[in-house]
């Protein structure tokens, strides 16, 4: 790819250059200060930007929102400012360390006058922009820098100029002796060869602060003993495929031992003891959930036993109810208090279901198979009546008994099922969507054998009984690789009076006066009003079509056309979910080719190509 190998050069530049600005360049790239789970966030509004292009050129705040609506993008406004700005002095050039250590102070700024003094050190860098500067630097802050690069991309990019530019050559850098332009096919090799040990690193040690001095130290083989899975780093966790039936599951493991696992209506968590005795907790989305569940910590360290010194567990943190001993659902458990909870005023009690071990005491798990780990996982930590339980289970090999645990875990107040291999290819693959685990849920049995989490962009003013409010909305899944929102149906069932009250209320707050430029729909599909993308919404739907008018995956599953679901209906909101973790375009090609009227169809298609040549 073009874009790749664009940036692969940018990165030999500043490898030979500046090695010391590589942790801010790619950090800087992927629009974040600091991995996600320190939580280090810009916290700037649009309104504290327009104060600080006014303040930086002068201009008035009502010219600047009146420019914002012809052009959509405070970022050419700031730099269509600038360009009419007059300046006595040239400012002295800004450099991307002197960037990136401002917008950090930025975000940590806090406590009185926090606002202030963030708007002065944001019109500070604005007085020193020149030319495109001002426009990247208001996206940056907007947190609306889209480059068309996804985080694998990037480390891929990353893992192109290492094996391109070894450490200590000088500028301008030149390819590899080793690898000519006759010799590509084993450039390309090698070229991916690196790029999967470079992944595999990221994916054990998450976060750039450790993993770039390493490379720019030892180079990728040294990531291997530099960057390992350690506690106190929360890593992407492995997620499940679903399926629609019982058969499918047979299909999948016919010649391997799996086991059947309660799927639990609650949050993930990852649970971190560290050498120090800390205990750390994390969301999927690798987000500190520490302070959210004080409860957890305390009660945690009764339920391992003495010889454990540090674990990473991975659990679902479920709304219990300690009076009929009983799973409640996950709305009970989303209205607990999203962080600096005090325990004594926790009203809903929470138990934590533990379900695997990745971690235990200074060694790596996710290598072992589950078997092993679930073994690890019983012989180290004890059950304890509302606070904590394995994951209940049934190694099952048959239609009956698969269906029979299925049956229980919906009665006790579960999803379904995930069904998950014990012994064949059954190592913890991080940050994938792995064929080795298999939900099998309820509601999958009929329909597209999946919810999907879409991410709200529009919203249509009710009639009738909705009139005031909103009547449907707007939905997109995510394109991560040309980082854009595409339109893929129409929602208007599955709310209640309450919902659509809540909805109207919070969307607000979200309204924006025009669709983003990363927005992909069609004109005539318009909503009567746009939001920022901030909510994600799990969708249930009949099946899914191919549609001339919607944009999901456009291009995957038809040249020209994308993908729309057929009836859909709202479940819940899903907070656990940021917008970029929405169901991708990737995910709704495979769902669409994965019905078994599509399955049928390409068969058939199949069938007539071969009679065809049938001589």
């Amino acid at each position: 790819m073009r874009t790749i190998e664009i940036l692969s050069n940018y990165f030999r530049s500043v490898m030979v250059l500046n090695p010391e600005d590589l942790v801010a360049s790619v950090y800087m790239i992927t629009n974040r200060l600091a991995p996600a789970w320190k939580g280090i966030e810009l916290g700037v509004g649009e309104s504290f930007l327009i104060k600080a292009i006014g303040n930086s050129t002068g201009r008035n705040p009502k010219q600047i929102k009146e420019d914002m609506l012809k052009l959509g993008d405070l970022g050419l406004v700031a730099e269509s400012s600038k360009s009419s700005q007059k300046t006595m002095f040239q400012p002295k050039p800004l450099t991307l360390g002197v960037v990136f250590d401002r917008l950090k102070e930025v975000a940590l700024m806090t406590g009185t006058g926090g606002t202030n003094k963030k708007v002065d050190k944001i019109q500070q860098l604005m007085v020193a922009c020149q030319g495109p500067e001002a426009r990247y630097l208001i996206r940056t802050l907007a947190n609306k820098l889209r480059i068309g690069l996804a985080e694998q991309s990037v480390l891929q990019a990353l893992a192109h100029a290492c094996v391109q530019t070894p450490i200590g050559q000088e500028f301008p850098p030149k390819i590899h002796t080793a690898f000519k332009s006759a010799d590509s096919d084993a450039f390309k090799e090698k070229l991916s060869a690196e790029a999967l040990k470079l992944k595999t690193a990221y994916c054990e040690c998450p976060t750039y602060d450790l993993l770039i001095p390493a490379l720019l130290e030892d180079g990728i083989d040294g990531l291997k003993t530099q960057c390992k899975l350690t506690t106190g780093i929360p890593l992407k966790p492995m997620l499940a495929h679903p399926t629609k039936g019982i058969q499918e599951v047979l299909t999948r493991f016919e010649n391997c031992k799996f086991t059947c696992e309660w799927k639990y209506d609650g949050e993930r968590a990852q649970i971190h003891l560290n050498e120090d005795g800390s205990i750390n907790i994390y969301s999927r989305n690798q987000e500190d959930n520490t302070s959210k569940y004080p409860d957890i910590i305390s009660r945690i360290k009764n339920c391992f036993k003495g010889e454990v010194k540090s674990f990473i567990l991975d659990c679902e943190a479920v709304a219990w109810d300690p009076e009929n001993k009983a799973i409640k659902p996950f709305q009970v458990l989303s209205t607990r208090k999203r962080k600096d909870a005090v325990e004594s005023e926790i009203k809903v009690q929470v138990c934590v279901f533990a379900f695997d071990l990745l971690y235990l005491n200074g060694e790596s798990m996710v290598r072992k198979n589950f078997g092993e780990r679930r073994d690890l996982l019983r012989e180290n930590f004890k059950e304890i009546e509302g606070e904590f339980f394995y994951a209940k289970s049934i190694d099952g090999t048959t239609t009956e008994e698969i269906q029979e645990a299925l049956d229980v875990s919906i009665k006790e107040n579960c999803e379904g099922l995930m069904v998950k291999t014990l012994d064949v290819d059954a190592t913890y693959e991080i940050a994938r969507r792995s064929h080795n685990w298999l939900k099998v849920k309820k509601d999958y049995l009929e329909g597209v054998g999946d919810t999907l989490d879409l991410v709200v962009i529009g919203g249509y003013n009710g009639k009738g009984k909705r009139t005031g409010g909103y009547g449907g909305f707007l939905l997109a899944c995510y394109d991560p690789e040309n980082e854009e929102y595409q339109t893929i149906c129409k929602i208007g069932t599955g709310f209640s009076d309450e919902d659509l009250q809540k909805h109207a209320a919070f969307f607000k707050e979200n309204t924006i006066p025009q669709a983003k430029g990363y927005y992909s729909f069609d004109p005539s599909h318009a909503p009567d009003q746009w939001f920022e993308p901030v909510q994600v919404w799990e969708v249930k739907c009949a099946d899914l079509s191919v549609s001339p008018v919607h944009k999901a995956a456009m291009g995957l599953v038809d040249p020209s056309k994308g993908v729309s679901l057929r009836f859909p209906r709202f479940i819940r909101i899903r907070d656990d979910k940021s917008p970029e973790a929405a169901t991708s375009s990737d995910q709704i090609a495979d769902m669409y080719n994965n019905q078994d009227q599509i399955k049928n169809q390409i068969k058939n298609n199949q069938k007539s190509t071969e009679d065809d040549f049938d001589f």
